[in-house]
């Protein structure tokens, strides 16, 4: 089964570690990535750029808003994301609570669904 585990930044948690303290984190997530991509766990591991250069898109009664960056009410934001393969949820959480990411932010774990099964569905 396949789980998305989306990494949350909170920006002033992260500026509020030590110097050097997110380089030793982030060290730590490659190797435990290396460590799961080698067990046949991780499927794909990105990092984000920040929000603020991006853009949302939104179509309301047929027109289309293009705006720079993410809602700026939000305090956290989506800074990456690792793709695995688990055998249930208890399993993907496991593996999700060895990132650090929940102390400057907020990791967030949920199923795929698996796309074949909703083409069957909808007869396409």
């Amino acid at each position: 089964m396949k789980f998305l585990v989306m990494i949350y930044n909170d920006d002033s948690l992260l500026q509020e570690l030590p110097a050097g303290e997110a380089d030793t984190l982030m060290r730590g997530c490659f190797k435990h990535a290396d460590e799961l991509r080698s067990n046949g766990k991780l499927l794909d591991s990105q990092q984000l750029e920040a929000p603020s250069i991006s853009k949302s898109l939104r179509v309301r009664n047929n027109k289309m808003t293009i705006v720079d960056g993410p809602f700026s009410e939000a305090k956290e934001y989506l800074g990456g994301f690792n793709l695995i393969e688990a055998e249930n949820m208890d399993e993907a959480v496991e593996i999700a609570k060895q990132f650090p990411w929940s102390r400057t932010g907020r990791i967030e774990v949920r199923p795929l669904k698996d796309l074949n099964e909703v083409r069957r569905a909808l007869g396409v």
